[in-house]
């Protein structure tokens, strides 16, 4: 409040009044500026087009200033322009999603301020600041830089006012307001639907009315739908036909009371018409006000009937009184009782009106829906049929090969069984609104007590293990993997205090924050050095193909090198702008990062080693794994093993290393741990060697992947998303680039378990039969891995469209089942993509190495 003194002072003096106007979700930019020019509730698809803006077809404020003649000038926000194309005499448009701008794209638009306030050629003026909105996402509620921009927008709002007591021609009909698109979180995140998100801000200067109370004029309260109304009337325009606001009435306080009224009756015959195309069977639509002569108390009874009919009786109510009250004014014997007596019946009938018209934006065709949730079953019905062929696939070629011992049999199905039942639970728990905002508890109580059960195994198959070479020391590294796993889980845990309710809860996160930026720079660079070092240690396991680690291994230690590098040069000051030395040395680290992970997936397959030997592979965690010999003999097998190998390592370590470039710097420990856990996880899966079901120890990596989602600080809220870090490197906006680098931080840990997925087909033991096609071996080797996270996927993501068609009428339907939706959809994206980089890879790796092995065969042949 005292950064903005001038303001206060309007409202202290009765020359303002403001209100807390609360947003709907999704609180993002577009949507909530179609709600305040149309006065309609948007769908939740409206956060997808908030980056690629579509000019507004539906009825709007501006399309009715237009159409009566006025003059429109537009200065700030380009979305203005994109929704309201060559509406504008004039427009100096500015992109919003660059949020490391927090001056220029101001100075912008104050720049014209002076030139337009001298003008009398325009009508409206549009003036949208966004520095503000940077600060936040830059630093939060709490950022050094929100009192000074704050002060900022004061000195603003004192021109404008200034100006406008100034013009001798004003006369009064200058209206000043002031607004908010929506609110934000402490951390400087919005799109969900919290208080801190959805309290944004309707400031009205210049209205001709006087309020004595201060605390009137700041406490007030009305829905940002309800801006259309009020400024419709305000102005002499018609309200946009779909509009589902109610004026606000303090805002007509100046004005008479039959003006009043007048203005409660066009509100309410808007929604009334509106109703009446809603609802078909509205008795009343074509009553005319004649069948009501006066105001018998028989029509003003209350009404509890059926819902057409009890839109029909409000409506009627608040008609007949204003026609009683009319009558009664020109006859000179009106009250104020009668006068507000018909007030409150308009607005009883409003509020009723909107609250019903609000809820029914959910309400989407019946067959359509029907034909996608048949879709998207079949398609989940296909996958799950696949999944179990292949498995059953696969069991059979190990009881060809006798892998599993009786007592084996016995202990198998626990593990089996607890992961069919975390999916049940998953399932059930998506229809709580509750177990959908606190989600982040299931994922790393399941995840923690699989491992467990594993552990539990481990031991049960310890006499089994001693009978052969190596078991004790297998069993030693399956103990200590599951143990790290479990400590770095629940130091995971403790990062964040992610969903909704107990996010004030202390965490390591606030721990770091408050402890100081030397701190976290430590901890950064700490994690930093580590993430190359395992990366280094773990190539090295491939000890006989030394040329190999020399040269990928140099590619990781300079792409390890830069972006230490940057974290120590660019990334003192979070509040400071973009440098030029910071983008290049950003887009610098793209280019190396992404040339190593490509260019080893594409070249390694033409220059690794194809030995004929009946020796196996060369890397030691493959050759803990029980083989049989006619596997053994296969070169071709070897050498796959071994450029998957080294290519999954090259996408687990260049992914790493992006996550360290682009998540807020208290997230560098948490990448090194979910590295630590996925390194942990191959040791234990490849030392166990066939004890576990391979559609097991995908669903447990499946399982980490979306326990770590949560562990960097995301939630089903929107508020979560990372938008500072999505413009990192990049000079200029582009909505592709900012949107990709997005998705990237957001689904960081289930992508590093997806190419993690690439060294699993590595490390575990590929069973085949003598003589088998190369068909059947590239089957067995990808068909799991990349049938089992697809399943997973598929299953969740139609059990929650049925949920969220079940709960669409829900209280919470927009707060937290949609925004729960949308990162299904987009988690979904994740997933495939994942999946076709995993397949990709497996089948070129094969194809190049296969064309290969043809060659060598037939110079062998024709130097014979």
């Amino acid at each position: 409040m005292e950064a903005m003194p001038y303001t206060q002072s309007l409202l202290a003096n009765g020359m303002a009044i403001g209100y807390h106007a609360k947003a709907a979700p999704p609180t993002v930019t577009m949507p909530r500026l179609k709600a305040m020019v149309s006065g309609a509730i948007g769908g939740f698809l409206d956060v997808a087009f908030n980056f690629n803006t579509q000019a507004m077809a539906d009825d709007n404020l501006l399309g009715q200033f237009s159409s009566i003649g006025w003059k429109m000038v537009m200065h700030g926000d380009d979305t203005w322009l994109k929704l309201f194309p060559g509406l504008f005499t004039r427009h100096d448009g500015v992109s919003s999603f660059f949020v490391k701008d927090t001056i220029q794209v101001d100075q912008n638009v104050s720049r014209h301020l002076v030139d337009e306030l001298s003008r009398d050629d325009w009508n409206l003026l549009i003036l949208h600041y966004l520095g503000l909105d940077h600060v936040g996402h830059i630093g939060g509620r709490s950022s050094l830089l929100m009192a000074p921009k704050l002060a900022e927008m004061d000195e603003v709002v004192k021109m404008i006012h200034t100006s406008i007591l100034t013009r001798e021609n004003d006369q009064g009909w200058t209206l000043l307001v002031v607004v908010s698109d929506h609110g934000m979180t402490e951390n400087g995140n919005h799109g969900g639907s919290s208080f801190e998100e959805a309290d944004s801000l309707a400031l009205f200067v210049g209205l001709r009315g006087h309020v004595s109370d201060y605390k009137s004029a700041t406490q007030n309260t009305a829905q940002q739908v309800d801006i259309a109304p009020t400024l419709a009337l305000l102005l002499g325009v018609p309200i946009p036909k779909n509009n589902v606001g109610i004026l606000i009435a303090e805002t007509f306080d100046q004005l008479k009371e039959d003006h009043q009224l007048r203005a409660l009756e066009l509100n309410s015959w808007q929604l009334f018409r509106l109703l009446d195309a809603q609802i078909s069977c509205l008795s009343c639509a074509n009553i005319s006000l004649n069948d009501f002569s006066d105001g018998q108390p028989s029509v003003t009874t209350e009404c509890n009937d059926s819902l057409e009919k009890m839109f029909c009786c409000l409506y009627m109510n608040a008609a007949v009184l204003h026609s009683t009250w009319k009558s009664k004014k020109v006859s000179q014997s009106s009250s104020w009782e009668d006068y507000n007596s018909t007030v409150i019946a308009y607005h009883k009938f409003l509020k009723t009106a909107s609250e019903w018209l609000s809820s029914r934006a959910t309400d989407k065709p019946v067959d359509l829906l029907a034909f996608g949730v048949t879709a998207m079953l079949l398609s989940c019905l296909v996958l799950l049929s696949l999944t179990l062929h292949m498995g059953r696939e696969i069991n059979l070629v190990e009881k060809l090969h006798h892998y599993h011992s009786n007592n084996d049999m016995q202990m198998c199905f626990l593990d089996e069984i607890f992961v069919l039942g975390v999916i049940l639970i998953l399932v059930i728990s998506m229809a709580s609104s509750s177990m959908v905002e606190e989600e982040h508890y299931i994922w790393h109580f399941m995840t923690s007590s699989l491992f467990l059960i594993l552990l539990r195994k481990t031991v049960q198959l310890l006499p089994a293990q001693n009978s052969l070479s190596k078991g004790t020391k297998n069993f030693k590294f399956q103990m200590c993997s599951v143990f790290v796993l479990l400590i770095s889980g629940r130091i995971l845990r403790g990062c964040h205090q992610g969903g909704v309710n107990w996010t004030h809860l202390p965490d390591i996160s606030k721990w770091l924050e408050n402890s100081g930026g030397v701190h976290v720079k430590t901890v950064q660079l700490v994690s930093g050095v580590s993430v190359v070092i395992l990366g280094f240690c773990f190539l090295s396991l491939l000890s006989s193909k030394k040329n190999v680690i020399l040269v990928v291994g140099f590619n990781f230690l300079v792409s390890g090198w830069l972006v230490l590098v940057h974290i120590v040069k660019y990334q003192e000051n979070a509040f400071a702008r973009s440098s030029y030395g910071a983008t290049i040395s950003a887009q610098m680290i793209y280019a190396v990062l992404g040339s190593t992970a490509v260019g080893t997936a594409v070249l390694l397959p033409w220059f690794m080693p194809i030995q004929i030997s009946k020796v196996g592979s060369s890397h030691d965690i493959y050759s803990s794994i029980s083989v049989p010999s006619d596997v053994k003999d296969k070169s071709l097998l070897m050498a796959l093993k071994d450029s998957l190998y080294v290519i999954g390592w090259a996408y687990i370590f260049c992914w790493c290393l992006l996550q360290l470039l682009l998540q807020q710097p208290i997230n560098a420990m948490p990448i090194l741990l979910l590295l630590v856990q996925i390194l942990t996880s191959l040791l234990h899966f490849s030392y166990s060697g066939l004890h576990h079901k391979e559609w097991v120890e995908i669903s447990a990596l499946y399982f980490l992947g979306m326990a770590g989602h949560f562990a960097l600080g995301n939630s089903n809220s929107l508020a979560t998303i990372d938008v500072a870090g999505a413009f990192i490197g990049i000079s200029s906006h582009s909505t592709l680039l900012s949107g990709i680098l997005m998705s990237i931080i957001t689904y960081a840990s289930p992508l590093l378990v997806l190419f993690a997925l690439v060294v699993y087909m590595s490390v575990k033991g590929c069973l085949v039969t003598q003589n088998v096609d190369s068909g059947h071996l590239l089957q067995t080797m990808l068909g799991l891995p990349c049938l089992v996270p697809l399943t997973l996927n598929s299953i969740l993501l139609t059990a929650y469209t049925i949920v969220l068609l079940l709960m669409r009428n829900h209280l919470f339907v927009w707060s937290v089942f949609s925004p729960k939706y949308l990162y299904v959809c987009a988690t979904s994206v994740c997933i495939y993509v994942g999946i076709f980089v995993v397949a990709t890879t497996g089948t070129y790796t094969y194809l190049v190495l296969g064309k290969r092995k043809r060659m060598q065969v037939s110079i062998i042949n024709d130097r014979r």
